[in-house]
C-alpha cells in the first residue's frame, strides 16, 4: 500500500490520499467504492466485459451497465479485457471558477477507481455524495476512428421518466420533458441530455461533462427498461439548404462516416455521469458537471463581465410612444442603450437583422453605423453583443472576431448550430479560444446543453438547449409547470438562456376558458404564469449573461419591476435550495457577496411556504420583495410589493398564486456597518 500528496494545482488546492493496490492479473475481479457519505456505491465487474452498477441507500437503482468503446485496426477496449492494475483514492479539493454558477467555492470530494487494463486504456469510476461517474482513458498513441462507445442503461421495474424526446439528431435540442413510464417509451425513442429517471428508490440524471472535440452523446430505448447510448455520426459533407424555411440558416448532412470520431491519440474521453438522489433539491444544487469539467485555459479572465442584456428579438423592436420609426435602425437601438443605462443594466444585444444578410455579416445594414453605435454605447457604459450565424462564423472566425472585437464589441451569440457531431463540438471550443484572444463573451443559441466547454473557456457564459420565453411567440408550450421541471433537470448540466422578464403575463383560466385573448403573438408575446412568476426566475435561473426580454416601452411603465429586477446578480457566491420537488415548484436562496437572494416559484397549484431563514449571517437585513397580489388569479400582472427586516431568526410565510411566485432582495442593514 502506498500512499501519496497531491499539492498546489493552478488555483485548485487538492489533498488527496492515493491507495495503489497493483494486481497484474488478467483473471476477472470485482471491485467496489463507496461515496464518503456511503449512500452511494459502484460495483465493477470484471470478466468477459466491463460493467458496474450502483446501489443508493443499499438498494440497486442503476443494474449492471456494460461498457466498450469500439476503436478501427484494435481490439474493442472493454472486451476480455486483462487487469494490470487498480487503484483506490480519496480526493478531498475546493475548487474555485472564474464565473460561478451557483458556488464560487466548489468542494470536490470523492472516492475513485481506476483500472489500468492490458491494451493500453484505464477506466476511471468515481463516487461522490450526489453522484457517479466513469471516464475512458486511453493511452494509444495511434491516430484512429472511434467506431461506437457503447452503454447500455437497465433500471428497476416501476421506473419512469421526464424523457427530452428528440426527433432528430440535428436539433436545437429544446424539448419538454414527457413524464413517461419506461414501459410507454417506444424502442428507438431517444432522448437529449440531460435525462431523469424516477426508480422506486432514488431519482437518477444523466448527463456529461468533459466533452471535447468528440460527439455529443443521446439516449436511445432498447427494451422495457433499458436504454443505450447513441451518437451522431462524423460528418463528412454537407450543403445549404434550398428553399423552405430559413434556408440561410440551415443544411443539409449528405455524407457521414460509418465511424462518430477520428481520434489523434492518447486522450480521455467525456465523462458519463449520474446524479443520484431520493432530494430532489439535489439535482439543483449540484455542480458535478463543473467537478468533472477541466480547468480554466483563460490565465487572467478579470475581463469575463456577466451582467444583465437588454433583448430586442423577443419583443420584435416593438417600442412606441418615441418620434422615430422603430425596427433594424440607429435611433432604435440608441433607445436601447439608453433604457439599458438609466437602469445599470450591463449589455444590450444586436439580434438578427443589424448585418448587411445573415451570411454577410462583416458590414452593417444601410440604417445602421454599429462602430458609432458601440462607441455611443460604451459612453454610456453599456457593451453591446453581437448576433451571428454559426455557418458564417465557422467559415472565418478570425476574420470576423477581429473585426467585432476592433469595433469594440463586448460579445457574441452564436445561433443556429443545431448539431452535436464531433465536428460542431470542436467548433464550439475553437470559436470560444479565438473570442477569448479578442476579449469577447460568448453565449450560444441554438445550442446543446453545456458539458464541460463553459469551464476551459469561462468566457463562454450562456447555453440555450431549453424551451425558453421565445417560444412564447409562436406556442403555449412554456407552462409554469415546464418552468419548475428545467431548474431540476437541464439547469443540473449549466447555465441556461431562457431569456425572463416578460411583463405581458397571463394565468390558466386566461387560456384555457377563452377569458381573454392569450395568443401566440409573435410581435407582442405574452408569457403564462404571474408577474412575480417571471420576476423570480432571475433568482431562479442560473446564466451568466441574464436577459431583459421585453419592450423598453413597456420596462418603462412598470418601472417598480425593472428596479428590482436589476438588483439582483447574475453570478453567484453560494446556493441553498430551501423546497424543491420536480415539476411542482422551487424555493431557491442564492448569496452574492454579502447579500441574499430567494426566488420561489409554482405550477399551477397555488402553494404556501414557511421560510426558515437560519442560512443567513447573524445581523439584521433588510428584506424587499415582491409577492403575487391577491387577484393575480384574475389577472397574472397584479403583485405586490413590502420591506421589512429579517435576521436568521425570523421565519417568513408566502403564498404563491397558481403559475405564481415570489422574490426577495436581502441586503444587510446600515446599521450593521
Amino acid at each position: 500500500m502506498m500512499a501519496t500528496f497531491r499539492a498546489l494545482i493552478g488555483r485548485d488546492l487538492i489533498l488527496a490520499v492515493v491507495f495503489l493496490t497493483p494486481t497484474f492479473s488478467v483473471f476477472s475481479g470485482e471491485y467496489r467504492v463507496e461515496s464518503p457519505n456511503k449512500e452511494l456505491s459502484i460495483t465493477v465487474y470484471v470478466d468477459a466485459t466491463i460493467s458496474f452498477s450502483v446501489d443508493y441507500k443499499n438498494h440497486q437503482v442503476l443494474e449492471a451497465t456494460r461498457i466498450t468503446m469500439t476503436m478501427a485496426g484494435r481490439e474493442v477496449l472493454g472486451d476480455f479485457p486483462k487487469v494490470m492494475s487498480h487503484e483506490m483514492a480519496l480526493t478531498n479539493e475546493q475548487i474555485t471558477v472564474p464565473v460561478p454558477h451557483k458556488d464560487a467555492r466548489i468542494t470536490n470530494n470523492f472516492n475513485g477507481l481506476k483500472i489500468t487494463f492490458g491494451n493500453d486504456y484505464k477506466v476511471i469510476f468515481r463516487a461522490f455524495d450526489d453522484g457517479i461517474a466513469y471516464q475512458f482513458q486511453d493511452f494509444d498513441s495511434e491516430t484512429v476512428a472511434v467506431l461506437n462507445e457503447e452503454m447500455h442503461l437497465t433500471f428497476p421495474d416501476m421506473t419512469s421518466s421526464y424523457f427530452p424526446q428528440e426527433e432528430s439528431i440535428y436539433s436545437h435540442n429544446e424539448r419538454l420533458y414527457l413524464t413517461k413510464k419506461l414501459s410507454e417509451i417506444g424502442a428507438g425513442d431517444f432522448a437529449s441530455l440531460p435525462v431523469m429517471f424516477e426508480t422506486p428508490k432514488a431519482k437518477i440524471l444523466f448527463t456529461e461533462a468533459s466533452l471535447h472535440n468528440y460527439p455529443g452523446m443521446f439516449l436511445s430505448k432498447t427494451d422495457k427498461y433499458s436504454f443505450a447510448a447513441k451518437f451522431p455520426k462524423y460528418v463528412l459533407e454537407t450543403q445549404p439548404q434550398k428553399g423552405g424555411w430559413l434556408p440561410d440558416r440551415n443544411e443539409i448532412i449528405t455524407v457521414e462516416a460509418d465511424h462518430i470520431a477520428n481520434v489523434s491519440g492518447a486522450r480521455d474521453y467525456p465523462w458519463r455521469l449520474f446524479i443520484i438522489s431520493d432530494d430532489d433539491r439535489t439535482f439543483v444544487e449540484s455542480n458535478l458537471v463543473t467537478q468533472l469539467s477541466n480547468r480554466s485555459k483563460i490565465p487572467d479572465a478579470s475581463w469575463i463581465k456577466p451582467g444583465l442584456v437588454a433583448w430586442d428579438w423577443y419583443n420584435a423592436n416593438n417600442i412606441y410612444g418615441v418620434d422615430f420609426e422603430a425596427g433594424l435602425n440607429q435611433a432604435t437601438y440608441e433607445y436601447y442603450i439608453d433604457f439599458a443605462s438609466k437602469n445599470g443594466i450591463e449589455y444590450v444585444i444586436l439580434d438578427v437583422g443589424w448585418s448587411k444578410s445573415e451570411t454577410d455579416v462583416l458590414e452593417e445594414n444601410d440604417d445602421m453605423d454599429v462602430p458609432t453605435l458601440i462607441q455611443y454605447a460604451k459612453s454610456k457604459n453599456v457593451g453591446i453583443i453581437l448576433w451571428i450565424l454559426w455557418k458564417p462564423l465557422d467559415q472565418a472566425p478570425e476574420e470576423i472576431l477581429q473585426l467585432y472585437s476592433h469595433w469594440g464589441a463586448a460579445g457574441i451569440k452564436v445561433d443556429y448550430m443545431q448539431r452535436s457531431d464531433q465536428y460542431m463540438v470542436h467548433s464550439y471550443e475553437k470559436i470560444a479560444e479565438i473570442a477569448a484572444r479578442h476579449k469577447l463573451l460568448v453565449n450560444y443559441h441554438g445550442a446543446f446543453k453545456p458539458a464541460g466547454i463553459e469551464r476551459v473557456w469561462p468566457n463562454v457564459l450562456n447555453y440555450e438547449a431549453v424551451q425558453g420565453n421565445e417560444q412564447n411567440k409562436w406556442s403555449t408550450n412554456v407552462t409554469p409547470e415546464h418552468n419548475v421541471t428545467i431548474p431540476f433537470i437541464r439547469m443540473a448540466a449549466g447555465p441556461l438562456d431562457y431569456t425572463p422578464g416578460s411583463m405581458t403575463n397571463m394565468n390558466q383560466a386566461d387560456y384555457e376558458t377563452g377569458d381573454t385573448n392569450f395568443a401566440a403573438f409573435f410581435t407582442r408575446p405574452m408569457s403564462f404564469g404571474t408577474r412575480a412568476h417571471q420576476v423570480a426566475m432571475y433568482v431562479v435561473y442560473e446564466a451568466p449573461l441574464q436577459m431583459l426580454s421585453d419592450s423598453p416601452t413597456l420596462y418603462y411603465k412598470e418601472q417598480e419591476t425593472v428596479d428590482l429586477i436589476t438588483q439582483i446578480p447574475t453570478v453567484w457566491d453560494e446556493t441553498v435550495v430551501l423546497e424543491g420537488a420536480v415539476s411542482d415548484y422551487i424555493v431557491v436562496a442564492r448569496r452574492h457577496g454579502e447579500h441574499w437572494y430567494i426566488g420561489a416559484m409554482t405550477d399551477w397549484t397555488g402553494r404556501d411556504f414557511d421560510l426558515d431563514l437560519s442560512f443567513l449571517e447573524a445581523g439584521e437585513y433588510q428584506m424587499q420583495s415582491m409577492r403575487d397580489g391577491v387577484n393575480a388569479g384574475r389577472n397574472a400582472q397584479d403583485y405586490k410589493t413590502a420591506i421589512r427586516q429579517v435576521n436568521k431568526d425570523s421565519r417568513v410565510r408566502i403564498k404563491l398564486a397558481s403559475g405564481g411566485g415570489w422574490v426577495a432582495v436581502l441586503k444587510k442593514a446600515q446599521l450593521d456597518r
